[in-house]
């Protein structure tokens, strides 16, 4: 068998295609859509090597349209639950025993897939099942997914290289082992780049996996699971099942054999997941892993010197892209009375221009939120801030359900900076906006941080680098992601590392050696050449 220090190929950002009128990859991605429309599907969950069917059927609809049905996923039960930890294990040893190359081949070719002949086919399913328009899907299912496979290679093979010094005598080294046990996926419905994510970053370190993903990202996390198997990921290794919330929770964190959980998910799902586990630390093998991103109260800090068009475009794409649907998406904004005049006015024009409607239109900016619920909270804030005289709805307001789960972009002014917009997490296209006094910017700064108790994105703009410097210093722990001069939004892997502390999650920066550092126990292993035979060191001699 041949042997090597191998070198994985040099992970390069995917290229972002523009599906100009014309272009090839707009044709291909029609085409794909109006297939995967014209036909229903029936998606089984991955336990080992079985396709199981429950025959508890789940429909599944566009947000945009959701009249229309694009198929039905079979509902998992506890039963299935505990097959797929079992099978999780059973494939456990054989996994974590092959060569580390042979399975970087494996999520690098996954990466190709992705890159060509399935990249269509998952925009698509994304477009239609999470209601993102062709941009929005291609730089998370296509690129950022593509990206998360191939620096995680790399990553992982730098992790395999850190080793220990070496005195005289002896060998020092360090082994990088998959944690003892399985891990809990549970992955968030707005990207499928973090579906993918969260169980091949695992799996890619030795560790065998049960996912989990939202019910309303089953239709691309299919998708995802036939490029898996299709890259050679051995059956057992990931395990693909769609129970309850509840009823996963129970056969999951009661199991001993359960080593971490990777989640993206909601604040209050992370705290209540950490809190049944510490509940049952006794029962666990090893001390679990608990890695989680959650939520976010993402911030735009305008200085009185800042450009008003730049704020405005930080509003407009960072606020509305995805329907605000984003983990970084801004929800609450801080602007200068010395600019907000110009920037209302840009704001207000550039969502006049903005066209919403279904993902199959490339024409739409605006789509759908994801489902009724997420709807109705949005619906139930927006009527609120038109009834209280502290605040203004100053943009869009209004919103359908008829035909899909629309909700127009909309900008609420506050007059007190502590409106319940501004503190709490929304998850839709609404920005909150506070319009400050010029000559306040410390004392907004201030306020700004102790509004929320989240801290995952914000950016300052500025023209003033003593103002940036100064913001970058007070604001020091309000975002695990910070901007300068752009929006909060827009994290790309190898170049600026994602997530969050204080109640936004562990801050184990997803895209980053940090991450995959969560799912490994290193064994540090000392050989000694010529070791001593007697117990006695010089000290004891006699004079």
């Amino acid at each position: 068998m041949p042997k090597g220090i191998f070198n994985v190929p040099a992970p390069i950002n995917e290229p972002i295609k523009n599906y100009a009128p014309g272009s090839p990859e707009r044709k291909e991605l029609q085409a794909m859509l109006k297939e995967l429309r014209s036909k229903q599907i029936e998606v089984p969950m991955y336990i080992g090597g079985n396709e199981i069917k429950s025959g508890v059927k789940v429909r599944m609809a566009p947000p945009h349209d959701h009249k229309h049905t694009l198929g039905f996923f079979h509902r998992s039960d506890k039963k299935h639950v505990g097959l797929a930890i079992k099978a999780a294990m059973s494939a456990k040893k054989k996994w974590g025993e092959l060569a580390w190359e042979h399975r970087a081949s494996i999520f690098l070719k996954a990466a190709d897939l992705i890159a060509g002949p399935y990249r269509a086919k998952l925009n698509a399913a994304t477009m239609l099942g999470q209601s993102k328009n062709a941009y929005q899907a291609e730089i998370d299912s296509a690129c950022e997914i593509i990206d998360f496979l191939r620096f995680n290679v790399k990553y992982m093979t730098d992790i395999y290289s850190q080793q220990p010094n070496s005195s005289p005598g002896m060998w020092n080294r360090l082994e990088w082992r998959p944690l003892e046990g399985f891990i809990y996926a549970l992955t968030p419905f707005n990207f499928t780049a973090i579906a993918g994510n969260l169980p091949t970053s695992c799996a890619m370190m030795g560790n065998v996996v049960v996912w989990k993903p939202s019910n309303t990202q089953v239709y691309s996390a299919n998708v995802l699971m036939e490029i898996f198997k299709k890259a050679g990921v051995p059956d057992g290794v990931i395990n693909l099942i769609y129970p309850t919330g509840p009823d996963a929770a129970d056969v999951v964190f009661a199991h001993p054999d359960f080593a971490g959980i990777h989640y993206t998910g909601s604040t209050a799902v992370f705290q209540n997941i950490w809190k049944t586990i510490g509940s049952n630390i006794h029962n666990y093998k090893t001390y679990p892993r608990i890695v989680g991103e959650t939520g976010g109260k993402d911030f735009i800090l305008a200085h009185p010197s800042a450009d008003p068009k730049v704020v405005a475009t930080a509003i407009s794409r960072g606020a509305f892209e995805y329907q605000g649907q984003k983990c970084s998406a801004a929800s609450r904004a801080y602007i200068p009375k010395n600019i907000w005049k110009e920037v209302k006015e840009t704001v207000l024009a550039d969502l006049k221009s903005m066209k919403m409607g279904p993902t199959e239109d490339f024409g739409n900016f605006i789509n759908a939120v994801i489902d009724e619920a997420s709807f109705n909270k949005l619906a139930s804030y927006i009527d609120a801030a038109k009834k209280d005289k502290k605040a203004e709805i100053i943009a869009g307001g209004k919103y359908d359900k008829s035909k899909g789960y629309f909700i127009e972009p909309t900008i609420i002014q506050a007059k007190d900076p502590f409106y319940v917009t501004m503190c709490e997490e929304l998850f839709g296209p609404v920005l909150t906006v506070y319009v400050y006094d010029d000559k306040k910017f410390d004392e907004t700064v201030k306020i700004l941080d102790k509004t929320s108790n989240y801290a995952l994105t914000g950016c300052i703009i500025a023209q003033d680098r003593y103002a940036i410097e100064k913001a970058s210093k007070m604001l020091a722990n309000a975002a695990g992601n910070f901007y300068i001069n752009d929006k909060p939004t827009g994290a790309v892997v190898g170049q600026q590392p994602f997530g969050g502390a204080r109640g936004s999650g562990t801050n184990d920066k997803a895209g980053a050696m940090i991450n995959l550092l969560r799912w490994v126990s290193p064994r540090t292993i000392k050989e000694t050449w010529v070791p001593p035979t007697n117990y006695r060191y010089p000290f004891l001699e006699k004079e």
